[in-house]
């Protein structure tokens, strides 16, 4: 199957929405932080009930119980031994009447290919990487900290942000295991930034952050039942994150509430979002639903249809909308191309034996340690990567050309002023699939595509539950268009209150 992101994309597949044959276990441990959101945090800190360190030690302890015991859920790859020490130096700033802004205190996962400064590695799943300390932090990295928030560890996630072989398995990778869906612990968590996404999901953490490429932070957010967005390509910086595609790469964050998402976006951003937040966010606006990304399953539509019908009763008027579509983009030779480039890149500001990595070396590598890296699926795009020439090459060009003109100038850009339209609404996928080592994912749905391939903003929100899977809503349109997908999002988000808890099926 051809993949994006790379998911595999069968929108005529059987969708894996059935009942899940199992019970519900109790692993909630009574969690006194359960669904806590940054505003409620502060809160608790603001009122002496609570201090960074104890809120730290919390979720250090929620992490122990269900991510290799319990559920095994597999999402949190290494934590900070350094957190509750960091956690009692901004206590006693706060004591000081010193604090940051809203971050300060609040714990924050980041994925694998995040650079992060000693003790925690940054190795993107991948054994090849084991024990790098990259010499820089990721400037995301750095705005983060320097607001107050706890690097509280890394989130596992699909190796290379799954660009390795069109039937890799999302959320594995060598180093982490196969994370698990928390709805239903034999369900995918979809997409690249899977343990970010399970791990907010399942409240291991405040907030956390994820990258994507095509997918990779809407996908798992929308199957894992929370709040994901991924920002204008540029509008966060991408210094000091492990590549796939510097044309399409972007970081975000993934949170249990548009609110808090908000919050984190505009210290990575620098910009005000949490502003545009308002509970009429809906009202006059025109908004388009795609029908070339409508999802042909009894409970989705149903679901699709009640989202609509709240979007109308909030004063929203929508517009059927046809001719969105990027198959024509040549999205993966860009990115082949940009792969190589871009990741061999990435090494060179590396220091000791990383510094000496190039992509074929970590193909070398894998085939050295195939028990360990290539025991479910092989790296036939990374090979497809190595074959590439430099970026000067014009079937690169052509191809990135292409893909701008289809995604952008003939695709949203031109929709959008043909119909006056603010966003554009649509399912963000189908629920999740089974988990099936070596034959990639059953990903139904490419709604991600269009705007990962424009570099355009995309937020999804929880829609309801197909049986007991989550199902996501999706808000996109053009450049720089956060502030309106906000206001959408939140009142939306508002108006149904949809977000269930997992209950580990």
């Amino acid at each position: 199957m051809d993949r994006r992101d790379f998911l595999t994309i069968a929108v005529t597949a059987p969708l894996a929405a059935a009942a899940c044959a199992s019970v519900a276990r109790d692993f909630s441990f009574d969690f006194e932080l359960d669904e806590a959101t940054i505003p409620s945090l502060q809160a608790g800190m603001q009122s002496g009930k609570r201090t960074a360190r104890s809120i730290t030690q919390l979720y250090l302890d929620r992490i122990r119980q269900l991510n290799r015991s319990g559920p095994v859920l597999n999402a949190i790859i290494e934590v900070n031994p350094e957190a509750l020490k960091i956690a009692e130096t901004l206590d006693a700033e706060r004591r000081m009447g010193r604090t940051r802004g809203p971050m300060h205190g609040i714990p924050v996962l980041l994925k694998d290919n995040i650079s992060t400064l000693a003790p925690l590695t940054t190795t993107a799943g991948s054994l090849a990487l084991q024990g790098c300390i990259p010499p820089h932090e990721a400037v995301l990295a750095r705005r983060l900290r320097e607001a107050g928030a706890i690097i509280l560890g890394k989130a596992n996630m699909s190796e290379w942000a799954n660009f390795r072989s069109g039937e890799s398995t999302s959320g594995w990778s060598a180093r982490g295991g196969q994370c698990r869906n928390p709805y239903a612990l034999n369900r995918s968590p979809f997409g690249s930034s899977s343990g970010s996404a399970v791990a907010a999901a399942a409240n291991l953490c405040a907030v956390t952050i994820g990258t994507e490429t095509d997918g990779s932070i809407v996908s798992p957010a929308a199957v894992c039942g929370v709040v994901g967005v991924k920002p204008t390509l540029g509008l966060v910086s991408t210094d000091g994150v492990i590549p796939v595609a510097h044309s399409q790469d972007v970081p975000g964050p993934i949170c249990r509430s548009v609110a808090d998402a908000a919050i984190v976006l505009s210290v990575l951003s620098g910009n005000d979002y949490v502003s545009s937040l308002k509970q009429d966010g809906l009202r006059k606006s025109r908004i388009g639903i795609v029908r070339d990304s409508m999802i042909p399953d009894r409970k989705v539509e149903g679901l699709m249809n009640s989202a609509f019908d709240v979007l109308k009763r909030e004063g929203a008027e929508l517009i059927d909308v046809e001719g969105l579509s990027q198959e024509h983009a040549p999205e993966f030779e860009v990115l082949l191309y940009e792969f190589k480039a871009d990741l061999n890149a990435y090494f060179a500001t590396l220091d000791g034996k990383f510094r000496e990595l190039t992509l074929r070396k970590v193909i070398e590598f894998n085939e050295q340690n195939r028990d360990m890296e290539l025991a479910f699926f092989g790296q036939e795009i990374f090979q497809q990567a190595d074959a590439k020439g430099p970026l000067t090459d014009t079937a690169y060009l052509k191809a990135l050309s292409d893909c701008r003109r289809i995604s952008r100038t003939e695709g949203i850009d031109a929709v959008i002023a043909r119909h006056k339209l603010d966003a554009f609404v649509a399912p963000t996928c189908g629920p999740a699939s089974v988990i099936n080592p070596g034959n990639g994912d059953m990903y139904v749905g490419n709604t991600p595509s269009l705007p990962a391939i424009a570099g355009y903003p995309h937020i999804t929100v929880p829609a309801g539950l197909a049986g007991e899977l989550p199902v996501g809503i999706s808000f996109f349109g053009g450049a720089q268009s956060e502030s309106v997908l906000f206001r959408m999002a939140f009142a939306f988000e508002q108006a149904t209150k949809l977000r269930r808890k997992p209950l580990f099926l």
